[in-house]
């Protein structure tokens, strides 16, 4: 087996933050042991590297903001696939790089709330629901023109088909991200997750399982898995990455029921832009199902989401702190990417 390339880079020296990606990705296929025991003395060299990239990242430098979210997806994916040869999940040196791409990526959203403002959430649950639903609704990200403009009235099918790769990293595998939510979780809540989880499954049709319907829309456009990552903004990953870590680890239950929560309420009114732009270029219609699905499912979902979940665990000031921030990083990195995605289009209508 080739060995584990591990660069002479000193601490100080500077960093190529693409060497390091390429390096923490070539670990990943390799077996934890044999990771740590090979890299054991490069930790802190690498770590060193991966906090630098992070401070580049957040002091506003694009590519390494991409190359963050981008590693921290690559690292994800040894825990959300089954693998078929050993991987590096386990691996201590492993775990050390990823919580501190986590802990920067968790800072970078705190610091788009403002200071105070969950200390003003009513604390009475029906009170708090409202209070948090009327901060969605009054946020630009609730009803973005991308959506209402663009997708509805002039995305053309090649707009289409990088929309459906941008939102794969949510969309496609959302069955998923409620599976690893729900561990620990009990009555009321728990039975609302796993009756949504029972409609990703297509409560039992293999054919009406929603990621395979997803999967359609890859057929439509011809999709490559291949291709899938290039086409990929740093802001694409972020959204994803941020369901996987707040469904992963327990301590951030509350984030995750507020991000996914948020997630739901805003899909029927987003999708409904998605049909109509599908209608209207005549795209076939085996590809449509899974947003069609979408616009009733969701409303329905997120309508017991807010009662089955959201308010029993509102009598916590805990969980009433950890609902808002989710709620506040899906929606304002909701925002974000969708100013993004938006002016990028805008530049190629003109071009």
């Amino acid at each position: 087996m080739p060995s584990i390339d591990t660069p002479d880079v000193a601490v100080g020296d500077p960093v190529d933050h693409r060497a390091v990606v390429d390096e923490v990705t070539s670990w990943l296929t390799r077996p934890a042991d044999e990771v740590d025991a090979k890299l054991a003395p490069e930790q802190a060299r690498v770590v060193a590297a991966v906090d630098r990239l992070n401070g580049d990242a957040e002091s506003g430098d694009e590519d390494a903001y991409y190359l963050q979210q981008l590693l921290l997806s690559r690292i994800y994916q040894t825990v959300m696939q089954i693998p078929e040869s050993p991987t590096a999940e386990g691996s201590r040196v492993l775990h050390e790089v990823t919580r501190s791409l986590e802990v920067a990526t968790i800072a970078s959203e705190n610091r788009w709330i403002e200071p105070g403002f969950l200390d003003s959430a009513p604390t009475e649950p029906r009170e708090y629901l409202s209070w948090l639903k009327g901060i969605v609704r009054s946020h630009r990200a609730f009803k973005h023109p991308y959506y209402t403009e663009f997708i509805n009235q002039s995305a053309g099918h090649d707009d289409l088909r990088t929309y459906v790769i941008q939102e794969s990293l949510v969309d496609g595998r959302f069955d998923d991200f409620l599976a690893m939510m729900q561990v620990g979780t009990s009555g009321q809540a728990k039975m609302e997750i796993a009756n949504n989880f029972w409609d990703e499954m297509g409560n039992g049709d293999p054919a009406e399982v929603h990621t395979h319907l997803f999967n359609k829309i890859y057929e439509v456009f011809d999709v490559r898995l291949d291709e899938v990552e290039h086409l990929l903004t740093g802001s694409d990953l972020l959204s994803g990455n941020l369901a996987v870590m707040l469904c992963r680890y327990r301590n951030l239950y509350p984030e995750a029921v507020g991000y996914l929560g948020m997630t739901e309420w805003l899909v029927p009114d987003r999708f409904l832009n998605v049909i109509r732009a599908w209608e209207r270029l005549g795209l076939p219609e085996v590809g449509i199902t899974y947003h069609r699905l979408h616009v009733t499912i969701d409303s329905q979902h997120a309508a017991g989401w807010f009662h089955n979940v959201v308010l029993p665990a509102a009598t916590s000031e805990y969980m009433r702190r950890g609902i808002a921030r989710g709620a506040l990083w899906r929606v304002n990195s909701s925002a974000r990417h969708l100013d993004e995605r938006l002016s990028y289009a805008r530049v190629t209508a003109k071009a």
